[in-house]
């Protein structure tokens, strides 16, 4: 809050030719020389006014400030030139539900190893997350500070962090450890090396881009304490990625869909019954950062040390965990501020390696419902040229563990993921001919030559449901359906036409016509005055289409 104007006297020496160095001015407030900045006398012009981090941060900085800020955001993803310039020890906003701030914990709770992982991040950042760890657990329960650095290029990272944390070794020796990584090995393997070298009880396995609130620790040892099985997450407030503040997050559930990409689910019915958002909720899966039983972390497996770089190693971690002996939950009364970046600086196209490490998970854990994986990245169930790399280890694993059948997952665990099981096929819809008698072979895709389609993907199910541009993969969304509406087909969400009675449902045979099952007319082809193709509904003329991937012939 703005409690002050600057006392231009006081600043004068920090003015060059008019302009106020922002490095000094914050170092006046630090020192109580004055007690807040309230503005920069003289605004620069915006010299990227394209780029995310000056949307709404940062007007009144000179052009030499901006390009320095750009430069860093690009290279973190965050606003790291702010946070160079913030306090260590800042105060956050405590966020807990009113009724976390009343509870009491136990006395004789287990300890903690945090594990901060991290690639080229901003040096300020990994001591901010040092900083608020220290000050916000308690000590008695704070085992360690394991960094570990995933073979980093940033020099910072190098000698001026290790003497931070010989500034903190003088105040706690022994409590900050460092672990290097001498190659790029990605997140499972970075948070693998973190938990062989900790001694805690239990393991906080965090990014390095956190602040932890106060009484972070206390409700997940909690837990931890009444059933070693739980694997715990605690509920993550966002710091914005361009002016870093935090921003409350409510309680949710992680779940995921068929790509294997993880998002934010609602909590089952009975979470809510209870009507007490401070209430820890079971939850489908876990995002990236966990807090579980060290001991019982190394019984389950750990994370798959064959997934590369980013994404899926956490629904892998999930899906295991609850089909071979324990159970997620989300704790409310924990809270980390965790800044969400803009982009991720370490790899561009994320979906690379997610694809990757999605079909390695449906490989050793999603038994006959592999199949979803490969429909929701639109590869061919066969031949689809993607190396996964070796899974024998892992099927392995899944028997010594006695894990149950991923059908139970669906049952007990996430009902609300949309099975597909009648899914006959995917991908694109082509048609071959124009008519029976036209020998040629002439090709035309369904897609975009008609502003009614937006994606030359299809889905069709076996209950005659035709989807057009994306299926998706939890039961309470909506699908787009085809439907013959007149002489232009046209698409609705599917609830709507099925409740306002519209005809939705076709007959399809790979390599024959789409017919609708009520009006009997098809969906057909037709040259258009300007040379350009339509699609139109009309009495079957013989025109046929396949469908690019055939799961199963009817």
């Amino acid at each position: 809050m703005i409690t002050e104007k600057v006392d231009l006297m006081k600043v004068k020496s920090c003015c060059i030719n008019g302009k106020l160095i922002l490095n000094d001015l914050f170092k006046l407030q630090r020192t109580g020389e004055i007690r807040a900045v309230q503005k920069v006398v003289v605004s620069a012009k915006k010299l990227f006014p394209d780029s995310y981090l000056f949307k709404k941060w940062g007007n009144h900085l000179s052009s030499e400030d901006q390009r320095e800020a750009e430069e860093l955001f690009q290279r973190y993803g965050y606003n790291a030139f702010l946070s160079d310039r913030l306090p260590l020890n800042r105060k956050i906003p405590d966020t807990r539900d009113p009724r976390c701030k009343r509870r009491e914990y136990p006395e004789n709770l287990p300890t903690i190893s945090v594990i901060l992982i991290y690639l080229d991040e901003a040096l300020s950042i990994i001591k901010r997350a040092i900083r608020s760890i220290i000050d916000r657990t308690p000590a008695k329960l704070l085992k360690e500070i394991i960094l570990v650095d995933d073979n980093s290029s940033n020099e910072e990272l190098k000698g001026s962090l290790d003497a931070y944390i010989g500034i903190i070794r003088k105040e706690r020796p022994g409590l900050v450890k460092k672990v290097r990584h001498k190659e790029q090995m990605g997140l499972s393997q970075a948070r693998i090396s973190g938990w062989e070298v900790a001694t805690g009880d239990v393991v906080a396995i965090f990014d390095a881009h956190i602040e932890v609130q106060v009484h972070w620790a206390e409700p997940l040892l909690t837990r931890i304490k009444m059933d070693r099985t739980l694997v715990l997450t605690p509920v993550f407030d966002k710091v914005n990625f361009d002016d870093l503040q935090v921003t409350l997050y409510y309680p949710a559930a992680d779940g995921f869909d068929w790509a294997m990409w993880c998002a934010y689910d609602g909590f089952r019915p009975e979470w809510y019954q209870l009507n007490d958002k401070s209430q820890p909720g079971k939850s489908p899966s876990i995002m990236g950062i966990l807090v579980v039983d060290r001991l019982f972390f190394g019984e389950i497996g750990l994370l798959d040390p064959g997934m590369k770089v980013y994404g899926g190693e956490n629904v892998e971690l999930a899906i295991r965990v609850w089909l071979c002996g324990g159970s997620i939950e989300v704790v409310p009364c924990s809270k980390v501020a965790h800044i969400e970046r803009a982009h991720k600086p370490y790899q561009h196209d994320l979906s690379i390696t997610m694809k990757r490490n999605a079909l390695r998970v449906a490989e050793v854990w999603l038994d006959d419902y592999k199949k979803n994986v490969y429909v929701a990245w639109n590869l061919p169930l066969k031949d689809h040229g993607v190396d996964f790399g070796d899974v024998t280890e892992r099927k392995k694993l899944r028997e010594k563990l006695k894990c149950k059948p991923f059908q139970w997952y669906l049952d007990n665990v996430y009902p609300m993921l949309d099975p597909w099981n009648d899914l006959f096929g995917y991908g694109a819809v082509c048609m071959l001919a124009f008519s029976q008698s036209n020998k040629s072979k002439t090709i035309l895709k369904l897609n975009e030559k008609d502003s009614l389609w937006t994606s030359s993907l299809c889905y069709y199910r076996t209950n005659g449901e035709l989807y057009i541009g994306g299926i998706k993969s939890h039961k309470y969304e909506e699908n787009r359906c085809l439907v013959d509406t007149g002489e232009m087909p046209g698409l609705y969400n599917c609830k709507e036409a099925k409740k306002k009675g519209f005809h939705m449902y076709w007959e399809f045979k790979q390599g024959e016509a789409i017919k609708n099952r009520e009006t009997n007319r098809c969906l057909e082809v037709r040259l258009g005055t300007n040379a350009g193709y339509h699609l139109i509904l009309q009495e079957c003329s013989g025109q046929h289409w396949t469908i690019k991937h055939v799961i199963t012939e009817q």
